[in-house]
Order: C-alpha cells, then structure tokens, then sequence
C-alpha cells in the first residue's frame, strides 16, 4: 500500500486524499449486490443503507461480514488512521486476541469488567478471554522490555478487531459483539511527558476527522472509575447519536453531557412568603405538583435521597425542572459509588414519608442543593408527610443553608462555563477517546523502569482509541439522503464510477468507457467501471445507493459532442463537460 503524505489549505482541511493503493475496478469483477427491502430490525439509517447496498451481510446478532465494499471503506479508514499515528510517532504491533486470565487478574479486572468480557477456556481448562481491550496485554509486553527512561517515552498501536459480548446488541456495526478498533497505549516517565503524549494524539485525531471530512466535536468528559488527569472523548455529529454533545456559541468549550459545567445564573430573591402546609393527595411528581397547584416546576424544589458513604442516606436537591447528572452525583466525597438511589425503607427511616413528598425542611442528614436550587426563594418542596407539600419555603429561615455542588445536567441557554456565550446541546456518535490511565495498569502489575538516579518509577499510561467500523457508521448518519449513502470522498469505496448507457449494444460507448477508465485508473483515480448489462435507471439508482462521490455518463449522444456527463454525489443535477475536463473536475 502506498501512502501521500497530504497538505493543509488555508482552512487547515487537506487538500487531497491519501492513495491507498486501490487502482479501480470492474463492476463484472467486483461482487454488488444491492437491494430495495430494509430489514425489519435495522432501526438507523447506517443499518438499513449498509444492508440494502450490500456493505455488510448479517450472520448472527451483532455479527456482521464485511463485503467487498464495506471493506474498501474500512481500509481506506485505516489507512488515514495509521498515516497519521506514524506521523505522530507512534509504533504499530499486533497483540493476540485471545488473552489469558492472569493477567486480567494481575490488573483486577477478570470480575470487575462484567459480563461484557467474553470468557473461554481451552482444552486444558485454562481461563482466557476475547479481548475486548488490551491495556493488560500491552502493560504485560513494556514491562519486559522497557527498562530505562532513556527508551521513554513510547507510543504502540495496533488496528485489531475486538470482542464484546453486548447485553443488546443493535444498530448494525455502530454496537455489534465483534468491530475493527485502533487502540494506541503510551508510556512516560512523569506526568508532563504523559500530557505531551495525550496532546499530540489530541492533534492526530483532529487530523484524522478532518481527512475523513466529518463534522465532529472534541469533548471533555469524565475520567471514569479508573481515574487520570484527563478524557476527551471525539463525536461524530448526527441526530441519531446516543449521546448529548455540549459546546459553546462562543468560544472552544465543548464536553459531554456528563461532564458539562453549569454556571448559575440566579440569584435569591427576598423571602416574602410564610411557610405553609398544603394538603397534595396522590401528587408524586413535580408536573402533578406543578398542576395542582398550578405553578411553574422551575418554583418547585425536589429532593432525592441517594446511599452516602459516612451517612445512610444523602439528600441531593434540584430545581424542578432540572434533572440530576448522575456522574456528578458519584464523584460527590459524601455519596457511595457507584450511584444507589435511596430504597423504600432508607427513606421511611430519613424521612417518615414516600418517595414523593420528600423534601429537605427537617432533615436530619447531609443536605447537598445544586447551585440554582440554593438560590431558591419562597419555593414548594415536600413536606416528609405522604399527602402534603410545603410552600413558600426559604433557605436560612425555614432550615439551614445546604451544601452547594454542581449536580445537574446542563440545558440549552445555560452560560458558557469560559465567560464567552451560551451553550448548545447537539447529539453525537462517539469514535474516538483519549484517555490518561496514568499508573493505574503499571503499578497493579509492576511496569516500572529505572529514572536517571537508578531509581525505579512507574511508569504513566495513557490510552487512545477510534472505532473503526463505526466510523463508517457515523459517517452514513452524517452523509445520507433518499436515495443512499454519501461517502465523504476520502473514505468512499470508490472515488468515481463511469456508468455507459447501452454499452452492450454499442461498440464506440464500450470503447470510449475503457479508454476513460484506463486514464483514470493511470492517473491514481480509484475508479468503478460499471460494465455489468444494466439499464440506465437501475445503474444510476445502485450507485446512488452506494454513494460514489463522482459518476460520469457516457452515451452515443454525447459522444457525438466530445462530451460525458457529470454528477456528483451530493448535486441536484447533472451537468455536461468536455471529454478533456474529467480530470481537472476530478482534481478540483
């Protein structure tokens, strides 16, 4: 496989794309086989048009083969992966799937990891695994061979297909049981060589996505049971994305809903209300409080109780049209992780009532109030007594002032965390983390190396990885429309087709098609020649379908005139040009 090195244009986008080594093909040589049906249990859009245009073929749940032309794009995929983490420095290897269960256990994880980690044994008995990851394997590998912090630091990577046993498996490749990743492992000696590491993969990825030509956002996002001093997580905007993106209108703020920041932007008003009982029977939620009492939920308070760490129970208090961020509330010192919520008796014992009439007047255990909950004034909670509310409750007055933490997830308006603008929710695919593991994997299993005073030192990890299959996924729920795919061009599993009308019938289209093919084949064009005995219609619609960026027509008619037409992929209709512009529009 050859390999461009590509340049930047003024927008910092590259200019061209990276040669792969494919030279084109023939539709007669090649295997297409498209279809017009939509399987019942293809719920997204990459589902479905993967199928029906034959980039992947299902064999059982969550297991899916890469036909031909999905594994043309995958490659190409690869390819502008690894280009960039050579360039970056780093090391390619290959590490076996199957791993043995020592070192899963060295590492702590064999029982942590849960069900998703797909346990084998061989005929032996002996326990293994298929790797779903492979921080032990790697951990395993630099402290044999890593002795000095003169070799530091180091960067491996490998692209590897990875094993999961996903409880639900869905959405084609997007979350299937076994996917092609790049996962990338560095080592430092210290924490500032280790945020080198993390901020040069931070810069390959970008380069990555923008090669690909995806619209993307790095984000900040939460670190996780494992801990390290930073995560940052790459989304793939689409509106079918699992997950809540969160950047700024203003500004480079950008992070996960788990990790977003609330700035609050109230503040209490004068309690100008007495304290009152109201009788509430059967109200239990805040919009069947905010009805019976006909108010707004943003003047009702609500209270919940979660298992604490030196308490029983802990009250966390929220604005009641916020919802609480779960992730928050686990990183808080007074609250047990992971998150329990408080169960039937934990709350009769704390608070003599129901789950909805709790509120936080009397309490007698640690009271934590988001930031925008505390500057509350005059507000209705409940009243630790099944059928009663509180109104006109104040903080200072009616019961002490709480702790205040940030325990909510963000809405859109809320202030930029940085000063400049607002914030805007967008919905992302992730492909790509980065990750510092910082000694967590070294220490547990002793990879360690000599500093320059012939002391040894743990050695600082940091882990990188991008799902490469779903990529692909991602970039069709990105680039899609009625008729099929649109494949960013860099990544499409061809650039070009030629399609000839009625090329069986006559011998000057079948001559002028070669001869087009051949020229663009010789001039590095990865190029489909659909040579196969199709009608006009059909042949159009199957590579619409499959999403080639360029597509040239070539007919009697217009070869009477020198000319071919031309339509790209995401034009609204088709053009006519001079035999002799086909490359210099290609090059365009």
């Amino acid at each position: 496989m050859t390999l461009k090195r590509l340049t930047y244009n003024a927008t910092a986008r590259y200019t061209h794309d990276i040669t792969t080594g494919f030279a084109g093909m023939r539709a007669s040589q090649f295997h297409i086989r498209t279809t017009k049906e939509t399987p019942n249990d293809a719920e997204i859009v990459s589902h479905q048009l993967m199928i029906r245009a034959g980039f992947i073929r299902r064999l059982g749940s969550g297991l899916y083969t890469l036909m031909p032309l999905g594994l043309r794009v995958v490659r190409k995929i690869e390819a502008i992966v690894r280009d960039e983490m050579n360039s970056a420095g780093a090391v390619e290897l290959l590490m076996p799937s199957i791993q043995p269960a020592e070192l899963w256990e060295e590492s702590g994880r064999w029982e942590k990891f849960g069900p998703e980690l797909l346990r084998i044994q061989d005929r032996h008995g002996r326990d293994y695994c298929l790797g779903p990851t492979h921080e032990e394997v790697i951990t395993d590998i630099a402290r044999r061979d890593i002795k000095s912090y003169r070799q530091l630091p180091l960067n491996f990577y490998q692209i590897q297909t990875k094993v999961r046993d996903e409880v639900r498996p869905r959405f084609g490749v997007m979350r299937s049981r076994e996917f092609i990743m790049k996962d990338a492992y560095s080592f430092s000696l210290g924490e500032e060589s280790l945020q080198a590491c993390f901020d040069q993969m931070h810069t390959a990825y970008c380069n990555v996505f923008d090669r690909m030509g995806l619209e993307y956002r790095a984000v900040e996002a939460d670190s996780g049971s494992i801990g390290g001093a930073q995560s940052r997580e790459f989304h793939v905007l689409a509106d079918s994305g699992e997950d809540a993106v969160v950047y700024a209108t203003e500004g480079d703020y950008a992070a996960n809903m788990e990790k977003a920041a609330v700035v609050c932007q109230t503040s209490r008003g004068d309690a100008s209300e007495s304290m009152a009982t109201v009788d509430t029977p059967g109200v239990h939620t805040i919009a069947e409080l905010s009805a019976k009492l006909d108010i707004n939920e943003t003047q009702c308070l609500k209270t919940l109780l979660v298992k604490g760490t030196t308490t029983a129970v802990v009250a966390l208090v929220l604005r009641g049209d916020h919802q609480l961020n779960e992730v928050k509330a686990e990183h808080l010192d007074e609250v047990a992780s992971p998150l329990t919520m408080a169960d039937a008796n934990d709350i009769k014992t704390a608070a003599n009532c129901d789950a909805g009439s709790i509120g936080p007047v009397g309490l007698s255990i640690p009271v934590i109030a988001d930031a925008d909950a505390a500057t509350m004034s005059n507000f209705v909670c409940g009243a630790n007594e099944n059928g009663k509310h509180l109104t006109g409750v104040n903080w200072g007055r009616d019961l002490a002032e709480p702790q205040i933490r940030d325990l909510r997830n963000v809405i859109e308006g809320d202030l930029n965390p940085m000063g400049t603008g607002t914030l805007k929710i967008v919905r992302g695919i992730e492909v790509g983390h980065i990750f510092q593991l910082g000694s967590a994997y070294s220490e547990a299993m002793g990879a360690t190396v000599l500093d320059e005073n012939g002391k040894p030192q743990v050695m600082q990890m940091g882990c990188y990885g991008i799902g490469v299959t779903r990529v692909a996924a991602a970039a069709i729920e990105q680039n899609n429309d009625a008729q099929g795919i649109i494949w960013p061009e860099s990544i499409a599993p061809f650039e070009a087709v030629i399609c000839p009308v009625n090329m069986v019938k006559s011998e000057a289209v079948q001559a002028a098609a070669e001869v087009l093919y051949q020229e663009l084949k010789a001039a590095g064009i990865d190029v489909l020649f659909d040579d196969r005995p199709l009608r006009p219609g059909a042949m159009f619609a199957d590579m619409e379908l499959i999403g080639i960026p360029h597509r040239f027509v070539i007919s009697d008619k217009l070869l009477a005139n020198d000319e071919v037409e031309y339509r790209g992929r995401r034009d609204s209709e088709s053009s006519v040009l001079s035999r002799s512009d086909v490359l210099t529009k290609l090059r365009k």
